[in-house]
């Protein structure tokens, strides 16, 4: 049906009426499906970011930089020509500690807290890929078989001794992945999580992490079953890993597990004594 001239004005003749109420409805059906298409494309490039930029959002290697100003003593390189550069202290003890560290976390203060409380213990402290001095970029495949590594090495330099592994917030998932891995004589979990997943979707509820998230961190089911002395050390105040991911961990976790909660935030807790004196006493 070809309408008159326009639909403005009147009087309109019963044909052109019904012809202008059908471009009408035509430019309501192409205005919504336009903006169908555009929410559609910008959600398609939401998720698009997320995924192929969602290491932005796990790892922070920008903020370990000063590490790097700390001269080393304790070198590892991996079969890709990775240099892992960091600390070995107090050598020369019969036991052993590995030390994770979180996503953005400085390792000196790490180093100072455990000297005074781990005193019996030769301490290995060592950044990730991509963190600190080390080389490479950070990724959970590379950095958990990097994890293995560290601890082979750490194993072959007290052969027949304890090796503890110690990992804070991103690091309990990299030690969850060694004791399972690996025989740990005593592990220590602080701010730990069930799931790395599991908390982005706490964070990020209008995305399918389940279907984007690649860095996976599946502490509760790496640890299902597992025997060794455990510490879990949780904040009070923890506004980063919700206290649900942490009771599902310990959920996992057997039930001689030691659980202290420390009066603090997620990045805070390491300040307060009780901290300190949880490590002193579970690492004696």
């Amino acid at each position: 049906m070809r309408c008159g001239p326009g639909c403005a004005g009147s009087p309109l003749s019963p044909r052109n009426r019904a012809c202008c109420r059908g471009r009408s409805k035509e430019w309501i059906l192409k205005t919504i499906l336009g903006v169908a298409l555009l929410a559609a494309s910008l959600l398609a490039l939401v998720l698009a970011g997320f995924y192929f930029g969602q290491r932005r959002l796990v790892y922070f290697p920008d903020m370990t930089r000063g590490d790097a100003d700390v001269a080393s003593n304790f070198d590892i390189l991996r079969p890709d020509g990775v240099h892992l550069r960091g600390w070995e202290d107090r050598p020369g003890k019969p036991r052993a500690l590995l030390y994770f560290g979180g996503n953005a976390e400085t390792l000196q203060s790490a180093r100072a807290q455990l000297a005074g409380c781990c005193a019996g213990w030769t301490r290995y402290v060592v950044p990730y890929r991509g963190y600190g001095g080390s080389d490479g970029e950070p990724a959970r495949d590379a950095m958990l078989a990097d994890a293995l590594a560290l601890y082979d090495e750490v194993a072959k330099r007290h052969p027949g001794q304890p090796v503890a592994v110690v990992g804070r917030s991103l690091g309990s998932g990299v030690a969850a992945w060694v004791a399972s891995q690996r025989p740990v004589a005593k592990l220590v979990l602080v701010t730990p999580f069930d799931s790395l997943g599991k908390v982005a979707k706490v964070h990020y509820p209008w995305l399918p992490v389940g279907l984007l998230l690649r860095e996976r961190y599946d502490s509760a089911d790496w640890l299902r079953g597992r025997r060794e002395p455990t510490l879990v050390l949780r904040a009070s105040e923890d506004r980063v890993v919700p206290a649900a991911n942490t009771d599902e961990l310990l959920a996992a976790l057997p039930p001689t597990t030691q659980v202290v909660a420390i009066e603090g935030s997620h990045d805070s807790l390491s300040t307060s004594p009780a901290y300190g004196q949880a490590l002193a006493a579970f690492l004696r």
